[in-house]
């Protein structure tokens, strides 16, 4: 309480101009740590590399998770991703990889995708559950959207998606 009295004591003795200026630092100090705080759950990783894919009249903004570890943490820890955002993991071998949401706080959708760039299989996965979700044939790519998104706009197994990294 004497703490709060002191600090509200200098308050009073500091000029209006000086005031204006400490509430602005304030107001623009909380709203820099507000939109950080914002910022670091809902956009890209900077450290995962972003590339444009397309389905359709659909052009997607995806981060890429081509190593072990940018695979294993993947969407982990996120609270918000954009509409048309996602990510494209790639693996070395084709094979009956599969995936679970342990730590993952949105649901997705995700997509399986053969060589020839076609949508096997899609899943739905609820938030932070183990459940196992798996390709329907061996695959190389993954791709995690945002819950429903394939089904809102009518896309399943058999849909091409443009821009795959090619090795």
């Amino acid at each position: 309480m004497k703490n709060m009295l002191l600090k509200q004591t200098r308050l009073t003795h500091i000029p209006h101009f000086g005031l204006v200026t400490l509430a602005l630092s304030l107001f623009l100090g909380f709203f820099g740590l507000t939109t950080a705080g914002l910022a670091q759950n809902s956009s890209p990783n900077p450290g995962l590399p972003v590339i444009e894919l397309k389905t359709g009249i659909y052009r997607l903004q995806v981060e890429v998770a081509a190593t072990p570890q940018a695979r294993q943490t993947g969407l982990m820890y996120r609270t918000v991703m954009a509409q048309n955002a996602g990510m494209l993991f790639i693996f070395e071998q084709k094979a009956g990889h599969c995936f679970w949401m342990s730590n993952t706080k949105i649901p997705l959708s995700i997509a399986f995708i053969g060589d020839d760039s076609k949508i096997v299989n899609i899943e739905e996965m609820q938030a932070d559950t183990t459940n196992n979700h798996c390709p329907k044939a061996p695959i190389r790519f993954a791709l995690e959207m945002n819950q429903k998104w394939f089904a809102e706009r009518a896309l399943g197994p058999g849909t091409l998606i443009q821009g795959l990294p090619k090795n």
